[in-house]
């Protein structure tokens, strides 16, 4: 498992005092990133080893990302990735409307380096769609939208951002073409941050708002076309 051989390289992040926090933290970057798809199943045996943590952490690690609705426990059988429906993709978004919207509003008083994050994740997108990696070009994506949520200057709003993303990641593998998915937004993306910049802050987030009802409603209509009723609910 490619994802698991990473895990590996993870463990040198943890300290002799890790803690389940912080394995959390890899796991759901794992998932942000894509390299967990949903409905894996995370075995205790092979995750433990590679980080070189107890079954007890692991298993608070779990718990915590239960709690964030990014693994499911399934009775018998194990823990896995979550599966989204399309009322968890309707929710997300509609927190992420509220929540981005208002960083937005929050641009003139966000602290210098959320900028400087804005431009370093559009210009990885940007690259990454130059080499045709088009998962890391999903990565970016939420990268500059977690560097919006940073202009809010709240680690709380940002710590919410950062579950909400991973968890919408879970939805992004329902596209079949990643690449139609993601390269329109590229454009998007720096239209935003040239309008923020300019202190177009209304017309910033008239945009914002738009293209996170388009996706939205792209991903709504690829689980219509991919997922049979119902199944979207099995994890």
């Amino acid at each position: 498992m490619t994802w698991l051989a990473r895990l590996q390289d993870d463990r040198s992040l943890l300290s002799r005092a890790s803690t389940a926090e912080r394995v959390a933290e890899i796991l759901r970057a794992r998932i942000t990133e894509g390299a967990l798809l949903p409905g894996t199943r995370l075995s205790e045996e092979m995750i433990g080893a590679a980080l070189g943590v107890s079954r007890n952490t692991l298993r608070e690690a779990f718990r915590l990302l239960t709690h964030e609705r990014l693994v499911v426990h399934e009775l018998n059988r194990g823990v896995f990735v979550r599966m989204l429906d399309v009322q968890d993709v309707v929710d997300i978004y509609r927190l992420r409307r509220v929540l981005e919207g208002a960083a937005v509003r929050n641009a003139p008083d966000s602290p210098a380096e959320a900028m400087v994050a804005l431009d370093a994740a559009l210009v990885a997108g940007e690259r990454a769609a130059a080499e045709g990696r088009w998962s890391d070009v999903g990565t970016a994506n939420l990268q500059f939208h977690q560097a919006i949520a940073g202009l809010a200057g709240s680690p709380r709003i940002e710590e919410i951002m950062r579950q909400a993303l991973a968890e919408i990641r879970l939805a992004f593998h329902v596209m079949a073409v990643p690449q139609t998915f993601h390269q329109p937004y590229l454009d998007r993306h720096r239209e935003l941050l040239e309008l923020i910049r300019g202190g177009d802050l209304e017309r910033a987030q008239a945009v914002l708002d738009d293209y996170l009802r388009t996706a939205q409603r792209q991903l709504i209509d690829a689980y219509a076309e991919r997922v049979p009723a119902g199944a979207a609910t099995a994890r």
